[in-house]
């Protein structure tokens, strides 16, 4: 009996993917546990494993096709014998690319049934000649389909089309409390960033699946989580030099801790200190984690993954600084599993190495917050005893939930990873 091979959910979170590449053709013989393909999520390149025996009757997507949904049949597997002529053909629906929204045919009346209301409150789009049209014609654009780019009104669709009868007004009126946020930008289309720059040329660059993601979360992040920035200076000629003693014991086993070892291992430590402060935005509640996971950003060539590094508090700086190098390298290669990226409380974003002195790092939801390290710099700094000297200065700032901390609370975390980062012998302790 032939049976449908599905794309497969890689992640908690994945809704669709990309067939990268088959290992398989058609006609292969293929055995429980082989690799038949390899499969892009959002954020990692992973293999996908055949659950049944069976020969290859028919691959329905073809290499390269992205945004297939989760579940849609990507190949036909046969038992042996079977001819394909039994089996179905049904090729795997695939995401519609945000740029390729269906354009309807202009509407003649407003109030025809075939046309779909705009749902109160959402946005419309229609061009300004379109709007004045509307006005002067006394047009409740949310009741007209748009023939343009992306459904947006023209002028052909309004000067066709006839006002709302009076009585439908007040269904038709959205209350005025909801305007403002309906009205909110969500930025500029396509087509009018495009006609801006007609006479210039430029490389356009489709969004894949990471650069969509990342997109989205951080826009939703900026607009739902209400941040609030808390700003320390670390002095870390103790830690340099404490380092420096540390990594000349460790030469013999091939170890050299790098600063950033240091800040994981002090926040680490300093959630187990301040516990309030280890926890996440779960939507109508907090969750409070009691293990100090924490997520460092890594740079990869056309986004950034954030690997977890679980139970950092209970891992000293060698565990924590192998653990990090072969976390990074695998990002880098976009081979880490779900579950090596997922979770975490708190993350840390290090921009130091690349010459920054200080930003402010975005919040990665469901986290609680999210450590900005910039440079470590030399810079004249009164002494204990008040006279003037030079130290090793690095700035850092806490971006925070305020819905998960609150600014006394964040204050005080900061402080102990700030202690821990200016006494480094205690961490061992």
């Amino acid at each position: 009996m032939a049976t449908e091979i599905l794309m497969p959910a890689l992640s908690p979170t994945m809704e669709e993917g990309t067939l990268a590449k088959w290992l398989v053709k058609e006609g292969d013989v293929v055995k429980s546990g082989q690799i038949l393909a390899e499969i892009e999520t959002d954020k990692a390149t992973m293999e996908f494993e055949a659950v049944d025996e069976g020969v290859i009757g028919k691959l329905l997507v073809a290499e390269g096709t992205g945004g297939v949904k989760v579940n849609a049949p990507i190949a036909v597997l046969l038992d042996e014998g079977e001819k394909m002529g039994d089996a179905p053909a049904k090729a795997a629906p695939v995401a519609a690319p945000a740029a390729a929204v269906a354009v309807a045919a202009p509407v003649v009346a407003a109030a025809a049934p075939a046309v779909a209301p705009v749902p109160a409150g959402a946005r419309v789009f229609a061009s300004p000649l379109a709007r004045r049209i509307a006005a002067e014609k006394g047009l409740d654009l949310t009741k007209v389909q748009g023939s343009g780019p992306h459904g947006r009104i023209v002028k052909a669709d309004v000067e066709g089309a006839k006002p709302v009868a009076a009585t439908a007004a007040p269904a038709a009126a959205a209350p005025t409390a909801s305007a403002p946020a309906a009205s909110m930008p969500t930025g500029m289309a396509a087509e009018t960033v495009m006609k801006m720059y007609a006479d210039r040329p430029y490389d356009e660059i489709a969004l894949d699946g990471m650069r969509r993601t990342i997109a989205a979360r951080l826009t939703e992040a900026k607009q739902t989580i209400p941040h609030f920035y808390l700003r320390r200076d670390v002095r870390l000629d103790s830690l340099m030099a404490f380092r420096e003693q540390l990594n000349k014991q460790l030469e013999v086993r091939g170890v050299k801790l790098s600063v950033n070892d240091f800040i994981i291992k002090a926040s680490a430590l300093a959630l187990q200190a301040v516990p309030n402060a280890n926890a996440v935005w779960a939507g109508d509640r907090i969750l409070r984690i009691k293990p100090s996971d924490v997520a460092v950003a890594v740079a990869i060539e056309g986004g950034l993954f954030t690997p977890v590094l679980k139970d950092a508090h209970a891992k000293s700086l060698s565990s924590l600084s192998a653990e990090m190098k072969d976390l990074a390298a695998r990002a880098k290669t976009k081979k880490l599993a779900p579950h090596e990226y997922q979770g975490g409380s708190f993350a840390i974003s290090n921009l130091g190495m690349m010459g920054i002195d200080n930003f402010d790092a975005v919040i990665n939801p469901p986290h609680g917050s999210i450590l900005a390290v910039g440079a470590g710099v030399k810079k004249p700094v009164v002494l204990k005893d008040g006279s003037i000297g030079v130290a090793t200065v690095m700035s850092m700032t806490l971006s925070v939930d305020h819905r998960v901390i609150d600014g006394a609370l964040g204050a005080q975390f900061l402080q102990a990873i700030v202690d821990n980062l200016e006494n480094p012998m205690a961490m061992l302790a």
